[in-house]
């Protein structure tokens, strides 16, 4: 069955949410699309989608194990509970829940709720809370993989992760960060901290500033040449006009929930002209 997004519009921007993973699939403002989408994205039941914000929880990636499945976690191919919108005029809140109940797998034997609040508008505004509801302890990861359009990705410029320590995941190793981060090859870096980040686009004419609250890691991420290929919900050349910068709790960063705990993650996009 092929999935279908509601609308929401705003002064300013359209954008598009699936309840299927309560996946923000589009964001254009004034008519500019701000997130990427693969053109070769499945839009089915059960299956990812490429592009947008997919959420990923209760593990990134394969885990800290590094053999769970799916990767980045059950939560973005499950169907949300749409809950309704609030405002209107310039900011339009789309508001979205999740639990154990309807998703009994992702942590066995614990019970949760995640809630989720997009506002669309002149900012796109992501705010996913995590509540235990149960009586004892667990321990996640969750990270907002946000994909971002981009003029060229080889000409772009990354400014506020310099100096940050972050794991190369191409070659294993520890790096620490000098100057903007650029992108000439394969890119997957997990970044130990979460500032504000701007990507500036000299191909668009636009900066792209990206803040968080609630993430220890930032996340940036371009599959170049190779891995495109070999993706078969991924066009050979769309590596050059996307980048990924994400904001989460991952690896030695995810977070434990006592019983009764609730913790957030906000992240803030806007759109700066040159």
């Amino acid at each position: 069955m092929t999935l279908e997004p509601r609308q929401f519009h705003t002064d300013r921007c359209d954008a598009e949410i699936f309840d299927h993973g309560a996946h923000v699939w589009s964001w254009a403002l004034d008519g500019s699309p701000i997130l990427w989408q693969s053109s070769h994205s499945y839009l089915e039941a059960g299956k990812p989608l490429r592009g947008g914000v997919p959420v990923c929880w209760p593990w990134f990636g394969p885990g800290r194990t590094g053999d769970q499945v799916p990767a980045h976690g059950p939560a973005r191919l499950a169907g949300w509970r749409f809950l309704g919108t609030s405002g209107g005029g310039a900011r339009t809140t789309a508001s979205y829940e999740l639990s154990s109940d309807a998703l009994p797998d992702a942590l066995p034997d614990q019970q949760w709720r995640l809630s989720y609040d997009v506002t669309v508008g002149e900012k796109l505004e992501l705010a996913l809370m995590v509540t235990n509801e149960g009586s004892t302890p667990f321990s996640y990861e969750l990270a907002l993989h946000t994909y971002l359009a981009v003029g060229d990705s080889r000409r772009i410029s990354i400014a506020g992760l310099e100096g940050a320590s972050y794991l190369d995941k191409v070659t294993g190793r520890r790096e620490v960060q000098a100057g903007d981060v650029t992108i000439t090859a394969e890119t997957d870096r997990v970044y130990d901290r979460s500032p504000d980040v701007v990507v500036t686009d000299p191909v668009l004419g636009r900066s792209l500033r990206i803040s968080s609250d609630g993430a220890a890691n930032t996340v940036v991420w371009n599959p170049w040449v190779a891995k495109s290929a070999a993706m078969p919900d991924f066009g050979a050349d769309e590596w050059t006009t996307m980048v990924c910068i994400e904001a989460g709790n991952v690896l030695g960063q995810a977070v434990s929930l006592s019983p009764g705990a609730r913790t957030s993650l906000r992240y803030h996009l806007a759109v700066e002209r040159s």
